[in-house]
């Protein structure tokens, strides 16, 4: 395989790998994390990488002893393997991902089969060619991957499955398959890399110094994500970050001359990258090692390298073809593929010498796992406080009593925005979070995500902790992303426009998906912007991540709700929260409290006795003062009535039957509900006898006032609706 020199564990310091959880039995002392089992480089040379556990168990037990024995693997440096093992390990790999796909009748053979000799590797963001990363990691002695997984590819429970993701795979880092994702990631984790170098190096003692890998393919430079991304790497010089592009002129649909003829390597210079190619990727070791080298040593800027390769090479009837990109060889070509490449084993077999080439490692890695300990014991005591922070963002462990930062409000408190509110809690968790970071997509002065006490993170300054992300809304998400993954105590945020989320839904999604606790500030998040009209007004956005899975939906009404929001986002570091914040100035009102939002729905009012008020009506945003002042008159009136915020709905669902009860009592069927957006999904909460009071058309340019008159968000709307239905 090809890698240039070893990547020690002090190189990789702080990179870290997924780990199992889903509810498995692993014990404390498994779960627990020191910052020396968080220290874990990730495919640098074929290197077998530690699966430290700085996250919750999964269903599937991972031996706690083999995982340690793993985690101190040393780096494959082939400078010192004769090419004949080279060649063999090669073709171990290449036919391991033939047989797994054969056996399952489902796959893409191609890119494992033509990629495999591009050893260093950390985010395959070309996710379809995953048994390249499961095979790699079963030789390098992963119990998440043996045999039995590499058979049980893509099959109901494996931990094998279509495309990489990290929460169900040790040693998988990021959740790779939609295409130009993968590439993002490594941004962020190439970023945050840079800013932890700059903030804990010292002369004496650089503690953190790895590389970001990527293999990505021309599906991925298809992808608008993934120039998004890599100007933004070019701009903040990543100069750990070193790309393989798969230069292989096919895609699904054929050769890449239909569609995709524009001069890669032309594009990425341009962005700011350093570029080499490798015009034999199939077998040239040598090249591939001097490129390696040579992208080590341009420190100042990323580098793309592009390898020439033959997607399903050795395949006599199908190589540089489609046809082997997306689906099984079938076992006539499995069996010619074999006689030309002169396999003689069977499937899944890895012959001895391999096993032996590969299990090498682990005595050296120990060692050098011992070294860097030592290396960061003595920087604990001459550094005492940046090591506790630097801990603190490895491993996941906040400051104590961080949360007291949050300011509290009363109803006498002056009202405001709740995106200013917003910057009021950015600005005070920022001196005792050490891992918060994040920026905007040239929105931040509107956004208001500006923490005031640092600079912009740029090239020259990668200490700081403002990020300027530029309109580039999709590449932010998934940077976020790759940030969050990094480490477990980085708290990644991001902002744009609520409406905005439409062109970073892929990021977003894959955030819930692969637990990546990312925190999206989103203001402008109704008809209550006003006159930029209905191409800004969100309506169907919150329906619509409300039935995203794994993410928090928050809407906050106000001060004590806005910090609410944001207590339980930073504590949710495997879920991502998204917060949708008004342009508007909204009152503090009464009864609003930050243990209530922890809830997802409480009440805020309620004069009734009993659990048994005549009406029930509920709000969110900006909505629920329209709520709380159709109570009053109503209440004139000598009704009981009963006010709740459902400030997010996914939290309010996780809450006991009995609190539930307590909140929306199943006996009360008059309910009313307002909210400045599309209905979809209220029936289920105000029932059959309830009323919905929303906007399910687009919105329209004209001042706030005038369109929540228009279109019927008034206390008078809610106040009709309460007597129709009590």
């Amino acid at each position: 395989m090809a890698a240039s020199t070893s990547l020690t564990l002090s190189q990789a310091a702080l990179s870290r790998s997924a780990v199992p959880r889903h509810g498995s039995s692993t014990t404390a002392t498994q779960q627990s994390t020191s910052l020396a089992t968080l220290s874990i480089p990730t495919f640098s040379g074929l290197k077998s990488t530690s699966t430290s556990s700085s996250r919750a168990p999964t269903r599937r037990q991972v031996s706690s002893t083999r995982r340690r024995v793993i985690a101190n693997a040393a780096v494959e440096t082939l400078e010192k393997t004769d090419t004949a093992l080279v060649d063999k390990s090669v073709n171990t790999i290449r036919f391991l991902a033939i047989d797994a796909v054969e056996k399952a009748n489902s796959g893409h053979p191609g890119l494992p089969h033509g990629l495999c000799s591009d050893g260093d590797r950390f985010v395959l963001s070309a996710g379809h060619g995953c048994m390249l990363q499961y095979a790699l990691l079963h030789l390098a002695g992963y119990d998440s991957v043996l045999e039995e997984d590499l058979k049980q590819f893509r099959q109901w429970g494996s931990r094998t499955p279509g495309h990489p993701e990290n929460f169900e795979t040790p040693g998988i880092e990021v959740t790779t398959g939609p295409l130009g994702q993968g590439i993002a990631n490594a941004v962020g984790l190439a970023l945050a890399e840079k800013h932890l170098a700059a903030r804990y190096n010292k002369p004496d003692a650089e503690i953190v110094d790895h590389y970001t890998y990527c293999i990505l393919g021309d599906g991925c430079q298809m992808e608008g994500i993934a120039n998004e991304a890599c100007s933004l790497a070019g701009h903040w010089g990543l100069g750990k970050l070193i790309a393989f592009y798969d230069d292989n002129h096919i895609s699904i649909d054929g050769d890449t001359e239909i569609a995709f003829t524009e001069s890669v390597d032309t594009r990425f210079e341009a962005l700011g990258w350093h570029i080499i190619w490798v015009k034999n990727g199939n077998t040239g070791y040598d090249e591939i090692r001097a490129a390696i080298k040579e992208a080590k040593a341009v420190t100042d800027k990323p580098t793309l390298i592009k390898v020439t390769t033959t997607i399903g090479f050795g395949s006599p009837n199908k190589a540089n073809s489609y046809s082997v990109h997306g689906a099984a060889l079938g076992a006539k070509e499995v069996d010619a593929t074999r006689q030309n490449l002169g396999w003689p084993y069977e499937p899944f077999h890895v012959p001895e010498e391999v096993k032996k080439h590969w299990s090498r490692h682990t005595p050296e890695g120990a060692a050098l796992e011992a070294e860097w300990n030592t290396k960061f014991a003595e920087y604990e005591k001459k550094y005492a406080e940046d090591a506790a922070e630097l801990k603190s963002i490895a491993e996941g462990v906040f400051p104590a009593g961080w949360e007291k930062a949050l300011p509290i409000y009363t109803p006498e408190t002056p009202g405001d925005a709740t995106r200013n509110l917003s910057q009021t809690m950015l600005n005070a968790l920022a001196p005792v979070l050490p891992g918060l970071i994040g920026g905007s997509a040239d929105l931040a002065s509107s956004n208001m995500t500006l923490m005031k006490m640092f600079g912009d993170f740029q090239k020259s300054t990668p200490e700081e902790r403002n990020v300027r992300f530029g309109v580039r809304e999709h590449g932010m998400g998934a940077i976020c992303n790759g940030i969050a993954l990094h480490s477990p105590g980085f708290v990644p945020y991001c902002a744009t426009f609520f409406v905005f989320t439409d062109y970073m839904r892929g990021a977003m999604r894959i955030s819930a998906l692969s637990e990546a606790g990312v925190i999206y500030v989103m203001t402008h998040d109704s008809i209550g912007l006003g006159e930029d009209g209905p191409t800004h007004q969100p309506i169907e956005h919150l329906a619509s991540f409300r039935a995203m899975p794994n993410i928090l939906m928050f809407r906050p009404a106000d001060g004590n709700e806005t910090a609410g929001a944001y207590k339980v986002a930073v504590e949710s570091r495997k879920r991502p929260s998204i917060l949708a914040l008004s342009r508007q100035k909204l009152p503090n009102l009464t009864g609003t409290s930050i243990e209530g939002v922890a809830k997802g729905g409480y009440t805020i009012t309620d004069n009734s006795t009993g659990n048994k008020p005549d009406v029930i009506l509920i709000g969110t945003g900006s909505e629920l003062e329209i709520a709380a002042k159709a109570a009053d008159e109503l209440r004139k009136e000598g009704k009981a009535v009963r006010v709740v915020s459902f400030v997010s709905w996914e939290l309010f669902e996780e809450q006991s039957e009995e609190y539930k009860e307590s909140v929306l009592p199943s006996g009360v069927t008059a309910r009313v509900s307002i909210e400045a957006a599309s209905t979809f999904g209220w029936a289920k909460i105000v029932g059959s006898k309830g009323k919905a009071i929303g906007i399910d058309k687009f919105g329209a340019s004209a001042p706030a006032p005038k369109i929540y008159k228009e279109y019927g968000i008034t206390a008078e709307a809610v106040i009709a609706a309460a007597k129709e239905v009590c």
